[in-house]
């Protein structure tokens, strides 16, 4: 199977996805398609890796949870019932790491114990369990929403204010060295902050309600 590149999320493209289901129903829909990978793939992909597989294999995952999509999105409509699309979308990809996870178990056992035999329970042991596959979704799912309501926010405002923001309330620097590092005030390194926190929480807000 073939390697895509893994895309890179288009922050401009969210405000297109409120009626993305309803037109993935249109396999001929290309566009549709295209964005909703962009805004899956990274998630599925995350998912797998975080449960123990390989590149190769978290890779194979995401294709394989995609035409899955593709061959059942006819059949899904979001009621109670049925849960939401984001939890749909788990299963599938809960069954296919699952399924990976079976491949590496040779068929056939060995007669008598052997030195390998070991290894095999090992393997067997790692899959991991529904509720740890939860978790992993969960935090990926989190993962992406606020790495996208950031790069979308930080398209909003000045490139220097988007700087101050991603140093200091992305990757965590002490006020002083973003200021020394920018040339501007701790105090507005604190102004920045505050007011680019409100807008972030706005976007999660929103991104969450476009997506679950």
């Amino acid at each position: 199977m073939s390697q895509p590149e893994i895309p890179k999320e288009d922050p401009d493209s969210i405000a297109t996805r409120a009626s993305l289901l309803g037109r993935l129903k249109n396999w001929e829909d290309a566009s549709s398609w295209e964005d909703f990978t962009k805004t899956y793939w990274r998630l599925i992909y995350g998912v797998a890796r975080q449960a123990g597989l390989s590149d190769e294999e978290a890779r194979d995952v995401v294709q394989e949870t995609l035409l899955g999509v593709a061959k059942n999105i006819h059949e899904f409509e979001s009621s109670p019932e049925r849960g939401s699309f984001k939890n749909w979308m788990l299963n599938i990809t809960r069954w296919r790491v699952a399924d990976c996870f079976r491949n590496r178990v040779p068929v056939r056992e060995p007669r008598a114990p052997s030195p390998d035999a070991a290894d095999r329970t090992a393997t067997v042991e790692r899959v991991p369990t529904p509720a740890e596959l939860d978790a992993y979704w969960e935090a990926e799912w989190k993962k992406n929403v606020f790495e996208t309501a950031v790069a979308r926010i930080c398209q909003r405002v000045k490139p220097k204010h988007a700087q101050i923001f991603d140093l200091y309330a992305v990757r965590n620097w002490p006020a002083a060295k973003v200021a020394g590092e920018l040339g501007v005030s701790i105090i507005q390194v604190y102004l920045v902050n505050h007011r680019l926190t409100k807008l972030l929480k706005a976007e999660v807000a929103y991104i969450r309600k476009r997506l679950e």
